[in-house]
This record gives structure tokens, C-alpha cells and sequence, in this order.
């Protein structure tokens, strides 16, 4: 009995004041302070990352381009005889 009362004495404290929180009430704490962090890190997932991952992934993706010769075939060339400009005429004699 001595000894429990040295305990209470050296350490400051009374049998009659509560000691603060039980082990169940911080871990019934920590577990919905890590609910509430996965609910923001999930919420930041479907908002922020997958938006963002997708729009990265679109400007990456390139269609292949059809291939176009660099040089005129000639058989083209020799198709179209057409004139594309022609000289404007003089209107001023006309008014």
C-alpha cells in the first residue's frame, strides 16, 4: 500500500483527477483523423490528378501523320495546266 501511495506522490497525481484520454478514445481519434485525410487525398485524385493526367496524355498522343511526298510528281505537275492568276483588267476607261 505504501508503494501506491509513493506512485501517486512522486508522480504528481491524485486518484481522484481523471488522467486525460484512454487508449479507445485516441484511437477512435487517429482512426477518423485517417478517414478524413483519405477522403481529401481520394477527393484531390478525382479532382485535381486524373483530370490533369488525362489532358497530359491527350497532348502526347499524336495521330501519325499520312506521309505526303516533299517533291511534285510530275504527272501532277504536267495535270494542272490551269492559269491560277490572271492580270486585273484596266476599269477606269469604262467609267
Amino acid at each position: 500500500m505504501s508503494t501506491m501511495l509513493d506512485f501517486f506522490f512522486y508522480n504528481e497525481i491524485s486518484p481522484k483527477e481523471k488522467l486525460g484520454p484512454t487508449g479507445r478514445t485516441i484511437e477512435a481519434k487517429l482512426l477518423k483523423r485517417i478517414n478524413a485525410v483519405i477522403a481529401i487525398m481520394r477527393d484531390v485524385e478525382k479532382t485535381q490528378t486524373k483530370p490533369t493526367v488525362a489532358m497530359i496524355q491527350s497532348l502526347f498522343e499524336t495521330e501519325e501523320p499520312t506521309k505526303k511526298s516533299l517533291i511534285v510528281e510530275k504527272k501532277y505537275a504536267e495535270e494542272k495546266k490551269e492559269v491560277r492568276f490572271r492580270e486585273k483588267q484596266n476599269t477606269s476607261n469604262q467609267l
